[in-house]
């Protein structure tokens, strides 16, 4: 009975599609999600006094960097080892690994990433006044004169309209 037999090359591809699978999964969280059930510390109402829109830059680093270059390190490495013979092979091969190594640090670059706020000054029904800046929500316009909830959860504050 014959056996399937498989070669180096095969568990080498079958090595690279695991990693990359493994570098290609990656997770965003919103700061705020309308459909949780938080605890909350307390709730005061108030007006908005002014309204600002701002925007603030943020560096996302690339948490896949080490993956891709090693991926990319793999790939050219082993299509480097196709040409060439002998000695001539071996400087194929490691030349195949630095190029594949230089895309794969190519592809992957840390990005600027633009985030809009709004910053609320606040006149609260106990006399206090306060500035939130949170993250805008185009669902959610303010007015100066609208009336407002300053939503104090364990670490944060989140303002809404009134209802």
């Amino acid at each position: 009975m014959l056996k399937p037999s498989y070669s180096g090359f095969q568990g080498v591809f079958l090595v690279l599609i695991v990693l990359c699978g493994l570098g290609a999964s990656t997770a965003s969280t919103a700061a705020y999600d309308r459909n949780k059930a938080l605890p909350v510390e307390k709730v005061i109402y108030g007006h908005v006094s002014s309204v600002r829109e701002l925007t603030q830059s943020e560096l996302q680093i690339d948490q896949n960097r080490g993956w891709k270059i090693f991926g990319g390190a793999l790939l050219g490495g082993v299509v480097g080892h196709q040409f060439g013979g002998g000695s001539g092979r071996d400087v194929a091969t490691v030349l195949g690994a630095l190029l594949g190594a230089g895309a794969g640090s190519h592809s992957s670059r840390d990005r600027l990433r633009q985030m809009k706020l709004i910053e609320l000054l606040i006149n609260l029904d106990d006399g206090q006044q306060v500035m939130v800046l949170q993250d805008f929500d185009p669902g959610m316009r303010f007015n100066p004169d609208d009336r407002v909830r300053v939503i104090y959860f364990p670490g944060w504050v989140r303002v809404d309209l009134a209802m």
